[in-house]
Order: C-alpha cells, then structure tokens, then sequence
C-alpha cells in the first residue's frame, strides 16, 4: 500500500469533463457584467479585439497542448517550464500562477456575498465565502471527478445563459423588434459612428479589458496529469477554442450591439439584462444574478483546483514545502487545497474588514500575471520546438515559428498598452517587480532547501 507521499494523482477527468473545463475556463464574469464598459469605450470593434485576442488565446492553447502531449506522464505545462527554461522560471511560474489564481479567488468569493445579497439583503456578506469554500473543497475533496462534474454544471448554466442571449437576439433581429426606439438589426453595428465608432485608441484601449476575459483559459492545462485518456481529450478541448470563442465572446457582443445600438448600452447593468429585459423578461436581472453568481463559483471551484495542482506540482519538484505534495487516499492533493483555501478565506474576511485599494492592486498585479504566464509557455514551448523531442509529436504548433514569436509579441504589445493607461501602469511595474523578486527569491529558496538536505 501507498503511503501518502508514494500517492500520485488519479486520472478521473473524462472527455466530457475536460471539454467543459476548457469551456468554463474561456468564460468569466466579465462577459456577463464587464462587457457593457468594454462596449462603452471600444464600440463595435469590440467584436474584432474579442476575434483578434481569441485567436493568440487559441494559439497559446496549441503551444500548451503539443508540450502536455509530447511526454502524458508528465502533469502540467509547469513541469515544462522547468524542463526548457530550468527551475529558477519554474519557482517564479508556480508561484505566480498560484498567487493569480488565489486572488481570482478572493476577487470571485467576495463578489459571490454580493450577488447573493440580491436575494437576501440582510445576509453578512463574509458569510456566503465561507460557506462557498466548505461546500467546493467538501466534493473537491471526494475525487477529481466530482470537481469534473462541478465544472461541468457551472459551465453548463453559462453556456445555456448565452445561447439563449444569441437565440433572442436572432429573433429580434429577424422580426425587426423595436427597442427604446431602435429596430433591432445587424445594420446597428455600423450605422452609429461606424464600425470603429470611438476611434483606433478605443479599439487599442479594448485588447487590456479583452484579454482578462480569457484568464483561465489555459487551466485545461493543469488537468493533464487526470485526464482519463490525454491523447484523445485535450486536443479535442483545445480545437474546439476557436468555435467556443467564436460563439460565446465574438456571438454575444455581436448579438447585443445589433440589438441595441453601441452607444445605447446601459454600463450600470449587465448587456444580457438589457436585451433579455426589452424583450418584456421582468426576471431578467434576476435570472442573470443567478449567472453571475454561477460564474463567480465556477472560478472559485477552479482557484480550488489549479492552486492545490500548482502547489502540488511546485511541491514533488522541491518548489514548495514537501507537505503541500499530500496526497489523500481518493487522490487528491489534500494538504495543497486546504491550504490554499484558508489563505482565500483569510483574505476575504481581510477585504471585508480592512477594505482597501491594496487588495485592487493585488488583483490586478495578479491578473497581469496570467499574461507573464502565457508568456513563459510560449517561450518554453519555442526551446521545446528547438529540441529533437518534438520531431515525433503529431500535434503541433500550426506554421510555427511565425505563429509562436507573433503570440510572444502581442502579449507584449497588451502590456505596453497596460503602461499607457494611468489607471493600470503601477499594476504592470509592480508586476514585472513582482517577478524580479520571484526569480530573485528562488535563490534564497534553493540555498535553504539545501542547507536543510
């Protein structure tokens, strides 16, 4: 028998389960509630930034998918890391990775207080976090399935929500409906300004709101170590991207400005309570609450898993201590989860009592931090195509090497926009400081961990 340290993960995750990972992962709150100020400031060619940034999201999902599939026993695309860019960028990667998704976490647990308030308004709002986080880590804790089957019902709702907004739409559309003076028609999404209604600075200004959208995206890439059959499910979940991205981001928005006119959408509620309320819904803000707060749990449920993953990962590799690499007797890193868990609710009740902007910027350093993410794995991925071990792999990277530096680029190119807005260039130079001192602290790190040998 095993002892818990000889323990590895369990390869529970089924097809179904992968592919709505992967679907979750690529849809947020911010569609549901952000898309309204993204609308405001970049006008119809909102549609391109979401086409533009869901293709690169696409591509960093390929570079993901061909390094889990040229070694399957290896765990997650930060195995690679260490692998091609050694342990040093390794530290920095986990570590940054885990801190983007706790703070996701926190952002998400204290927003889902917030929606639940909607029903129950005198309900302490530090409540609804900690009953959140008992209830996901109570079936996180059973087997990777039940985080599977988590996934797949929040996602669902998510999914079902949006299809009825493109659905309704299509109907408007084709019967011509009449909206606050306006007729529903695709003819909206060029007959008020233009297609770019607010000028090329509001379409540039749009990729940062864009690409935040698609944090996550790329967590299908963590459940490679438990996926039941690797070879056949994570390519079918990462070529699917495009259709999803297609459908879900470039559908909806395109849907709800040809409904309402770009500058007739209302920013203080959700676009997908503005069009389902026109058409007479008198529940719509109700219905939509409903899935926002699914949304906030499904990224709750996922900061569950890719943390306890990460530290999981960070701990067999002698990134993390070795008690964060437990693994229970249902295979489940035990140790990892329930202490990434404690820091997200320690934090919350921290905001909840001590409100203030440090906690913003720690979000926001946080989701930049995703973008360094991606970054490192493009890089990693390129050192990997440079080897012989790719030679073999039929999944590849399509017309690499043009597409991989491209990639690198507009990343890049998002971060510099970051720097021109006021509002977010302290969050990008505390970020890149924020990874100066990981990669500085890896060394710190390596001298006691062998002092202590």
């Amino acid at each position: 028998m095993n002892n818990d340290s000889e323990r590895e993960l369990s390869r529970g995750l089924k097809a179904r389960h992968v592919q709505m990972i992967a679907i979750g992962g690529a849809i947020g709150t911010g569609l549901f509630l952000g898309s309204g100020s993204a609308i405001k400031a970049a006008g119809p060619s909102l549609i391109l930034a979401y086409a533009i940034t869901g293709l690169f999201a696409y591509l960093m999902m390929r570079a993901v998918g061909e390094l889990l599939l040229s070694n399957t026993k290896i765990r997650s695309f930060i195995d690679f890391v260490r692998i091609y860019l050694g342990d040093k960028w390794e530290f920095a990667i986990g570590w940054a990775y885990w801190l983007s998704w706790s703070s996701l976490a926190m952002a998400d647990l204290t927003a889902s207080g917030i929606y639940l308030r909607y029903w129950f308004p005198t309900l302490p709002q530090w409540v609804t976090p900690l009953i959140v986080i008992v209830v996901l880590v109570t079936f996180n804790l059973i087997n990777v399935k039940w985080f599977g089957e988590l996934e797949s019902w929040f996602a669902s709702i998510k999914v079902f929500a949006i299809l009825a907004l493109i659905v309704v739409g299509i109907g408007l559309i084709l019967t011509g409906f009449h909206t606050g003076g306006n007729t529903a028609s695709f003819s909206n999404l060029v007959s008020h300004g233009g297609f770019f209604a607010t000028g090329w600075q509001g379409f540039i200004m749009a990729f940062p709101m864009v690409i935040f959208a698609f944090t996550g995206i790329e967590m299908v890439g963590l459940t490679a170590g438990e996926t039941e059959k690797p070879e056949r499910d994570l390519p079918k979940a990462i070529n699917s991207v495009p259709i999803r991205i297609g459908l879900f981001y470039v559908g909806a928005i395109g849907i709800i400005m040809s409904v309402y006119p770009w500058n007739q959408i209302d920013t203080t509620q959700s676009p997908f309570v503005q069009v389902f309320a026109g058409l007479g819904i008198k529940f719509a803000a109700t219905l939509i609450n409903f899935v926002v707060l699914t949304a906030a749990l499904s990224a709750a449920n996922s900061a569950i898993f890719s943390t306890s993953r990460t530290l999981y990962v960070l701990a067999k590799n002698r990134q993390a201590p070795h008690s964060l690499a437990k693994v229970s007797k249902n295979m489940v890193p035990v140790t990892g989860m329930l202490a990434s868990s404690i820091v997200f609710l320690v934090v919350v009740l921290l905001n909840y009592f001590f409100p203030s902007k440090i906690f913003t910027l720690i979000t926001s350093v946080a989701t930049m931090s995703f973008i360094f993410v991606w970054i490192l794995i493009m890089v990693a991925h390129i050192k990997y195509k440079q080897s012989t071990a790719s030679k073999d792999n039929p999944y590849k990277m399509p017309w690499f090497p043009a597409t991989s530096y491209a990639t690198i680029l507009f990343f890049l190119v998002v971060l510099v926009i970051l720097t021109i807005d006021g509002a977010t260039r302290w969050s990008v130079i505390t970020t890149i400081l924020f990874f100066i001192v990981l990669v500085g602290g890896y060394s710190l790190w390596s001298k006691r961990h062998d002092e202590l040998k």
